[in-house]
C-alpha cells in the first residue's frame, strides 16, 4: 500500500514541472511575459515668439515670466533722431504725425490632437500700457510679412475684450513674419521721458 501511494506522488510531481508560468518556467528554455501600457493623451497648444529673420530684427529673449519674452528698441524719440539699437524707423515727415519705430518678428503656433483645427487664430492686445501717453505699441495694419509703409502701421487694442487678430487659419508648425513698434509722439510737457515699458499679450486659440 504504502509503495502505491508513492507511485502516484511521484507521477503528479513530473506533471507539474512542465506547466509554462506567467513569469517563469521549468523544463523549457522560453518564456513570455506581458506587459499592459497606460498613457491618457490630451491635446496640447503651443505658440512661441522668435526673432525676425531681416537681419535687422530686434532680438527676443526670455523674459522674467511673467513676461515670457522680452524685446528693446534702445533709445528712441519723437524725431526719429536716434536710431535704436535694431530694427528699423519712420520718421514724423514720412509718417505725417509721429516717429515709428518698427522690427518684424514670428510667430509659431504648434497644436496636437485638436478635435477640430477648422480656424485657428492668433489675438494680441496690450495688457500692460506704457505710463506716458505720448508713446503706444503699433502693429502692422495689413498682418502680412511684407514690411509696412510709414502709414502701415495701427494702434493694438488695449481691451482684452476685443484684442487684433494677427492671423486667421493659422498651420500648425508653420511660422508667420509680423511687425511690431512703438510710436513716439511730438508732444511737449514734463515727464515724458525715460524709461518705459509695456506688455502685449498674445492668443492662440484652435477652434
Amino acid at each position: 500500500m504504502k509503495r502505491t501511494i508513492f507511485a502516484s506522488f511521484a507521477i503528479l510531481f513530473l506533471m507539474a514541472s512542465n506547466v509554462f508560468g506567467a513569469t517563469q518556467a521549468t523544463a523549457t528554455n522560453t518564456v513570455s511575459p506581458t506587459l499592459q501600457l497606460s498613457a491618457s493623451i490630451v491635446d496640447a497648444v503651443q505658440l512661441t515668439l522668435s526673432q525676425g529673420t531681416s537681419g535687422t530684427a530686434c532680438a527676443i529673449s526670455a523674459g522674467a515670466n511673467p513676461p515670457d519674452y522680452a524685446m528693446s528698441f534702445g533709445t528712441v524719440d519723437a524725431l526719429a533722431i536716434n536710431n535704436g539699437t535694431c530694427g528699423n524707423k519712420y520718421t514724423p515727415a514720412q509718417t505725417g504725425t509721429d516717429a515709428v519705430y518698427y522690427t518684424d518678428y514670428q510667430l509659431n503656433p504648434v497644436f496636437t490632437t485638436q478635435p477640430s483645427t477648422s480656424n485657428p487664430t492668433i489675438k494680441a492686445y496690450v495688457s500692460t500700457n506704457f505710463a506716458n501717453a505720448n508713446v503706444k505699441i503699433v502693429r502692422d495694419t495689413a498682418n502680412s510679412a511684407a514690411v509696412p509703409a510709414a502709414n502701415g502701421f495701427t494702434a493694438m487694442s488695449t481691451n482684452s475684450g476685443a484684442p487684433d487678430t494677427l492671423a486667421s487659419a493659422v498651420a500648425t508648425g508653420t511660422p508667420l513674419t509680423r511687425y511690431i513698434g512703438v510710436d513716439v509722439a511730438p508732444t511737449n510737457g514734463a515727464g515724458l521721458t525715460g524709461a518705459q515699458s509695456a506688455t502685449i499679450t498674445f492668443t492662440l486659440t484652435v477652434n
